[in-house]
C-alpha cells in the first residue's frame, strides 16, 4: 500500500485551489474561458428570463471549465513523462483537447435547448 498522509478536507481543498490558480496563471485558453464565463454570468444577471433558465445556463459554463482543468492535468502529466514527440503522448493530448471540444458543444446545446424552451415553447 502507498504511504499516504492522513486525509484532511482543508488540505485537499487547498490543493484544489492551488491547482485552479496554477492553471489560471499558465493556460491562456483557461483564462479566456474564465473571462467568458464571468461576462456570461453578468449578462445572465440582467437577462429577462426565469431564474431556473438562468441557473441552467450559468451552471452549464462549469462543464467547459471542468473539461479544461482535466485537459490541463493530462497535458502536464504527459509533459512530465516525456518532452519528446511520441505518438501516445500526442494521442493523450489530442484526447484531452477533444474532451474540451465536446464540453463546448454540450454547453452550446444546453444553451440552445434552454433558450428555445424558455422563449419558443
Amino acid at each position: 500500500m502507498i504511504n499516504k498522509p492522513k486525509y484532511s478536507i482543508w488540505k485537499n481543498a487547498n490543493y484544489a485551489i492551488e491547482g485552479f490558480f496554477e492553471v489560471l496563471k499558465n493556460e491562456t485558453s483557461f483564462k479566456i474561458e474564465i473571462a467568458i464565463t464571468i461576462v456570461v454570468w453578468i449578462g445572465l444577471f440582467f437577462a429577462p428570463m426565469p431564474f431556473i433558465a438562468k441557473s441552467v445556463l450559468a451552471l452549464s459554463m462549469f462543464i467547459v471549465i471542468i473539461a479544461e482543468l482535466g485537459n490541463s492535468a493530462i497535458e502536464r502529466t504527459v509533459d512530465l513523462v516525456t518532452k519528446e514527440h511520441h505518438t501516445l503522448a500526442k494521442h493523450a493530448k489530442d484526447a484531452g483537447s477533444a474532451m474540451v471540444l465536446f464540453a463546448v458543444i454540450l454547453t452550446i446545446l444546453i444553451w440552445i435547448v434552454t433558450i428555445y424552451s424558455t422563449y419558443f415553447s
